[in-house]
C-alpha cells in the first residue's frame, strides 16, 4: 500500500473527475464518494428500466481514477479499456449509451450488489483498491428534489439543475443509507474535498445523503470546497464565492477552507478562509489536475 494521506473526494461529474486526478498526484489513498441522483442521458433512460442507481457519474469517477493524469474528461485515454469505458455507441439499438453505464448496470442485475458491481469494474481497470476506490453516496435508487426560495418544489436532477432560486436539496428516499464503506472513509480521512462541480446537483446530491453529511461534520479531516470557476445559467446563476458557501451551510456542510479561481467569481464575505490560486485550465473552463493538486496539497493538516 503507497504512504501518504487518505483523502476522500465528494460530489459528481465532470468537477469530481478532475478532483480525482488532481489528489491522485499526493495522495496514499483517494476514495471517490459519487452522487447517484442523476436522471438525465444515458443514465435517465437506463434508471427508466431499472431499479438502478445512477451509474453515469460513477462511470466517469472510474476512468478518471484509472488514468489519473489525462487533463480532462475528454482527451485521448493511453488505455483502451479506459476509452472503452467512457466510448458511447452511435448508430445501434443502444445509441448514446456509454459502455461503462451498461456494464455497471449489468453487474448491478446479476450480483444485487450496486457496490460488488462498481468494485468489480475498478478491478478490470486495474486500480488496487487499498490505493483507489470509487463509492456510489447511496447504494439504492435515489431522486433528487428541491425547494426554491419561494416555496416550489422540484423533482429530478435535470429538472433541478435548469432552476434558479434553489434553496436546498434532499435526496428521495430521505433514509436511503450509504454504504458502510463510505462511512469508515470519511472517519478515516486527513482531507475531505467537495467539488467542484454544479453545486445543487452534484456536491450537494451527494453531500446531503445523511450518512455522508453526517460522516463530513464528524470527520477529524479538513474540509476543503473547491468552488466553481463561474456562475451556472440556473441553479447558481449570480452566486459570489460566499454564496456558494452559505448553501453548502444551508446544508450542514461547514468547509474549513475554500479554492477560488484568482480573479474569479466575486467572493464576498464567506466567513472561512479562501485561497485563491490559478487552478484553471488556458481556456477558463474547467479546473486543471495538474494546478489544483499542489494547492489541495498545501492545505493538508
Amino acid at each position: 500500500m503507497s504512504t501518504g494521506p487518505n483523502v476522500v473526494a465528494v460530489g459528481g461529474g465532470h468537477g469530481l473527475a478532475a478532483t480525482i486526478r488532481a489528489v491522485r498526484r499526493y495522495a496514499g489513498r483517494t476514495t471517490a464518494v459519487v452522487t447517484t441522483a442523476d436522471d438525465g442521458g444515458s443514465t435517465g433512460r437506463l434508471r427508466s428500466g431499472l431499479p438502478l442507481p445512477a451509474p453515469g457519474d460513477v462511470r466517469r469517477c472510474l476512468a478518471a481514477m484509472a488514468d489519473p493524469y489525462r487533463r480532462a474528461a475528454d482527451d485521448p485515454a493511453d488505455q483502451p479499456l479506459v476509452a472503452a469505458v467512457e466510448y458511447r455507441f452511435p448508430g445501434t439499438d443502444v445509441e448514446g449509451h456509454a459502455l461503462g453505464n451498461l456494464l455497471l448496470a449489468g453487474l448491478a442485475a446479476v450480483t444485487g450488489d450496486f457496490v460488488g458491481a462498481v468494485d468489480e469494474v475498478a478491478r478490470l481497470l486495474g486500480l488496487d483498491p487499498d490505493e483507489a476506490r470509487v463509492l456510489p453516496a447511496t447504494a439504492v435508487p435515489v431522486a433528487l428534489r428541491a425547494w426554491t426560495c419561494d416555496g416550489h418544489e422540484i423533482e429530478g436532477q435535470v429538472a433541478v439543475s435548469r432552476t434558479g432560486g434553489v434553496d436546498r436539496v434532499a435526496v428521495h428516499p430521505a433514509d436511503a443509507a450509504a454504504p458502510p464503506a463510505v462511512v469508515e472513509a470519511l472517519a478515516e480521512a486527513d482531507q475531505i474535498v467537495l467539488g467542484p462541480g454544479s453545486l445543487f446537483t452534484s456536491v450537494l446530491a451527494a453531500a446531503v445523503v445523511e450518512d455522508v453529511r453526517a460522516g463530513i461534520a464528524k470527520s477529524p479531516a479538513r474540509r476543503v470546497y473547491v468552488c466553481n470557476l463561474r456562475g451556472e445559467a440556473a441553479e447558481s446563476a449570480g452566486y459570489t464565492v460566499a454564496g456558494h458557501v452559505d448553501a453548502l451551510r444551508r446544508h450542514g456542510i461547514e468547509p474549513d477552507v475554500v479554492i477560488a479561481q484568482r480573479d474569479g467569481l466575486p467572493v464576498g464575505d464567506p466567513g472561512v478562509e479562501v485561497i485563491e490560486a490559478d487552478v484553471a485550465r488556458p481556456n477558463g473552463l474547467a479546473h486543471d489536475s495538474a494546478l489544483l493538486a499542489p494547492v489541495l496539497a498545501e492545505l493538508l493538516p
